[in-house]
């Protein structure tokens, strides 16, 4: 089993479900007392949101960059970005650190087309709504996304900052983001991607009428498919 580096605190809240998550993951091929081989490296968010909301993004890479180096220098064999968001730099970190970063956006795409499925949408904050780097991995693998329209990003951005990413959890904002999720799906989406780590926090599955893909989910199983190949 390869040793695996996970880039957390972005938030917090979400590395503990990659953490629960893999560790369950590994447990379930190995049984027993088996767990996960792994290293969390833990941010402070807040210095991530500061350089994100200035558009300072060479800064933000950098602090990732940092813990990706800091993951390599202790051994480990392929890094897990516990964040859709800077998912961003994927490629960049790759050729940096001459790692493997398993792709957020890859491992969804591979299980929407197992179900496929043809049209979707992708929720998740401002920056990976309205950047190419999670909606050219699902173009790669022949599936047509939509948004939310502004007003919309808008609020579901806002939400992630000031309550998911610190544990909170309130009906109306489940309540505001079912009601987003419907207009989406009388636009045509067939699923909905949950792309930040903190919504499926609020949304589940029998929330929604159609599929809904947790992200947090699927890149934790596609890290301990890693760790095993």
């Amino acid at each position: 089993m390869k040793l695996l580096g996970l880039v957390g605190g972005i938030s917090w809240v979400s590395t503990i479900d990659y953490y629960r998550y893999i560790n369950q993951a590994v447990n379930k091929r190995l049984g027993g007392n088996e767990f996960a081989d792994c290293i969390i490296y833990s941010l402070n968010y807040g210095e991530v949101i500061r350089h994100n909301e200035a558009k300072d993004f060479e800064g933000t890479f950098n602090i990732i960059l940092n813990a990706c180096m800091h993951l390599k220098n202790s051994g480990v064999g392929a890094i897990v970005l516990c964040a859709n968001t800077v998912h961003m730099f994927a490629d960049e970190l790759e050729e940096k650190t001459g790692l493997p970063v398993i792709h957020v956006a890859v491992a969804t795409a591979t299980e929407i087309n197992k179900k496929g499925l043809k049209k979707v949408a992708l929720l998740g904050t401002k920056l990976t709504m309205e950047m190419d780097f999670f909606k050219l991995k699902l173009a790669a693998q022949n599936i047509e996304y939509i948004v939310p329209n502004e007003e919309d990003q808008v609020f579901i951005h806002q939400k992630i900052y000031s309550e998911l990413g610190k544990g909170i959890i309130k009906q109306e904002t489940k309540n505001g983001y079912i009601a987003i999720i419907q207009k989406l799906i009388s636009e045509g989406a067939e699923g909905i991607i949950l792309g930040c780590t903190e919504i499926p926090l609020l949304i589940k599955q029998e929330d929604v009428n159609v599929p809904v893909f947790d992200t947090t989910l699927i890149h934790s199983e596609a890290a301990v498919a890693f760790a095993f190949s």
